[in-house]
């Protein structure tokens, strides 16, 4: 059974449909990335997820549960908009949320610790919530939505703003949570991270699923339309071979961009009746790339 199931679901405020006859199953014990553009309606969906909104038809399954309202001691939510206690220390704020998500006290004097040294915040434990940086702020945000060790982690942008080392801290929490049989949904607007870190992805656009599926099924359906080659001799001839639309040099190699359709392997035999190949690989398109493709360099953000 999937850990999440969505069935057709819709959603629109006024005339905007923010959620377009969504399916979608996220299978236990994986990472899901949600991909988008700006308004694209992955926080919409986290939220309708979360029981948060409604949605305006179709079904909505979490963890067994008819909603996540019936499963929530289960379920650890990082909405974008992040919001703690400025005036309360760390330790407290930390403490808190443990105990109004139902945590005993005696496992919250034991998780509170752990959780502050994983995040890298023990040093700052007695200070208040106000003295932080943004990054911590955000790791900080991050332990609160784990403390109660959840099934399901909903997260929502966990990786904006931060800084290399603590993006990659996080990352690995959130690999050893999966590794552990947890169930991650993540939006994200960094694509190699999505790449690095998803099992599955689901890029949307328009509240439509534009690609669903592990990162290699995406990958397939894409031919590739690009090779990098190093060649032994004259190459002034690639121009004008039917299959080649353009050439550009990469360091060594040449990275020769074919026509639409064309097939990769007819550009090596064109190659090797005329020059020796040192080197010929097709380039597999990356994520960044294929979205790209499908929903334009003015929405993608990547770093």
């Amino acid at each position: 059974m999937d850990a999440v199931c969505l069935e057709n679901v819709c959603k629109s405020f006024g005339d905007v449909r923010a959620v377009d006859a969504l399916s979608v199953g996220v299978p236990p014990g994986s990472i899901y990335g949600l991909l988008g553009p700006n308004g694209a309606g992955k926080t919409t969906t986290q939220r309708m997820i979360m029981d948060i909104i409604r949605p305006d038809s179709g079904r909505i399954q979490v963890l067994g549960a008819a909603s996540a309202a019936a499963a929530k001691d289960r379920i650890g939510y990082m909405p974008e908009e992040r919001g703690l206690y400025r005036k309360m220390t760390v330790g407290k704020v930390l403490a808190y949320f443990g105990s109004i998500k139902g945590a005993p006290a005696r496992e919250l004097s034991r998780s509170v610790p752990r959780w502050l040294e994983k995040v890298g915040l023990s040093d700052w434990r007695d200070k208040k919530v106000e003295e932080l940086s943004r990054g911590m702020h955000q790791k900080l945000q991050f332990a609160v939505t784990c403390i109660n060790d959840p099934d399901l982690l909903i997260l929502d942008e966990p990786f904006s703003g931060l800084d290399p080392v603590n993006l990659d801290l996080l990352k690995g929490i959130i690999a050893s949570m999966r590794d552990r049989g947890k169930t991650i949904i993540l939006s994200t607007h960094v694509m190699h991270e999505a790449e690095r870190l998803c099992d599955f992805i689901l890029l949307i656009n328009k509240g439509k699923a534009v690609l669903n599926g592990t990162l290699d099924q995406i990958r397939s359906r894409r031919q590739s339309r690009a090779a990098s080659v190093e060649l032994e001799g004259q190459a002034d001839f690639l121009h004008r071979l039917p299959m080649v639309a353009a050439v550009k040099p990469d360091g060594r190699r040449l990275e020769i961009v074919l026509t639409e359709g064309a097939d990769p392997q007819e550009l090596l035999k064109a190659l090797a009746a005329r020059v020796r190949v040192l080197a010929f690989e097709v380039k597999v398109p990356s994520l960044h790339e294929i979205f790209v493709h499908l929903v334009g360099t003015g929405n993608v953000q990547d770093s």
